[in-house]
């Protein structure tokens, strides 16, 4: 099976030398050494100021919230991956949806202003696919009706935009750590925190509100990482050079080999924008289409996905008022192909073969 992506396996050997490390000090969780060394070097290497480890990227949107003390509307995306809106449910916020770029699949910000209401306290806004939002236009609002503003950057790992990384945006960026991404720890998530005392009172939030021994300062819950998923990302950064030049490799394969096909289209992606090819969309002209592409994907033991299927305004414990045709239309017509460092041409050819054989076209 060719799935639509795979866990990156580092070297066991390196692997279990860390495991080695941490069985010698039994110091397994709660802010260990690991922990404390990766923090520091995906810092540097992500050009962030202040981050913070945690678990997994569901809790790391969920401080978030804590953290900015949020009640309220929330104005967001219906197009991502269900834990955006999840986690804000779960928080009790009430999603406010606003409909998409057609062609960046972000949130529109043309669109924000018109949902803004005495009742909104925050814009959470995703890089979708790891395409930079407009954060300029985004700040400018948030900043006129003194909005607060988190970016979901689940898929934006080293996204860099206008040289800067695109996690320095917003009062708060959050990352997804999870086996499928780009940098994984197995399971795990990150938030990035430019404001120092935000940054310690986080530091605090994620263990409880415990400063040390004896003592609770603030509410809290337990978001900590533990030493052995800090093991697996300090391998996976080891090897973040490779796993880049790997995707990027899939990803020119696909633009190669199916940029003939006219009733397909690609995401645009911001200008000033780095890329990180974590997912490879392709748009087709009909839901038909795509279904039946699909079909003939599996039967061929390939299992792209359909993200983000469905439009999040259609969850069951949704109520959604606001007519969003884009995202609707969008999500009933978006494929993601398979996509990882290790893909083979061969694979790829395949890929795109089955995909093109609807269009009576083939890679050959």
């Amino acid at each position: 099976m060719i799935n639509v992506t795979k866990t990156y396996i580092p070297n066991i050997d390196k692997y279990k030398s860390y495991i080695d490390q941490i069985f010698s000090s039994g110091w397994f969780t709660n802010n260990g050494s690991l922990i404390q060394e990766l923090e520091a070097r995906l810092a540097k290497h992500l050009g962030v100021k202040n981050l913070l480890l945690v678990s997994n990227g569901t809790l790391a949107l969920q401080v978030c919230y804590k953290l900015l003390d949020l009640k309220g509307d929330v104005i967001t995306t219906p197009f991502s991956f269900v834990a955006t809106v999840s986690s804000m449910c779960w928080e009790g916020l009430n999603p406010v949806f606003v409909d998409i770029d057609p062609n960046t699949y972000n949130i529109d910000v043309e669109k924000i202003e018109q949902s803004i209401t005495p009742q909104t306290k925050v814009i959470v806004a995703v890089h979708v696919f790891g395409n930079p939002c407009n954060v300029e236009e985004i700040e400018k609002i948030a900043k006129k009706h003194k909005l607060k503003v988190i970016y979901d950057g689940s898929h934006a790992f080293n996204i860099k935009y206008k040289n800067g990384s695109i996690l320095n945006y917003g009062d708060l960026s959050t990352l997804s750590f999870h086996s499928t991404k780009v940098f994984h720890t197995i399971e795990g998530g990150a938030i990035i925190i430019n404001d120092d005392d935000l940054y310690k009172k986080a530091k605090l939030m994620i263990n409880f509100g415990i400063p040390g021994p004896d003592k609770v300062t603030c509410l809290g819950i337990n978001a900590k990482m533990n030493e052995f998923q800090a093991a697996m990302g300090m391998c996976v950064l080891d090897d973040i050079d490779k796993i880049y030049k790997g995707r990027k490799r899939v990803y020119d394969l696909y633009m190669n080999y199916l940029s003939d096909i006219s009733s397909v289209k690609y995401q645009s992606i911001f200008e000033y924008s780095s890329k990180n090819y974590a997912y490879f969309p392709i748009l087709f002209d009909s839901e038909f289409n795509l279904l039946e592409i699909k079909q003939k994907l599996n039967e061929n033991g390939i299992n792209p996905r359909r993200y983000f299927y469905p439009s999040l305004d259609n969850l069951p414990y949704i109520k959604n008022n606001t007519s969003l045709p884009i995202s609707n239309s969008v999500a009933s017509r978006i494929l993601c192909l398979p996509i990882y460092d290790d893909l083979s041409e061969l694979d790829v050819i395949k890929i795109c073969d089955i995909v093109k054989s609807k269009f009576q076209i083939t890679c050959s």
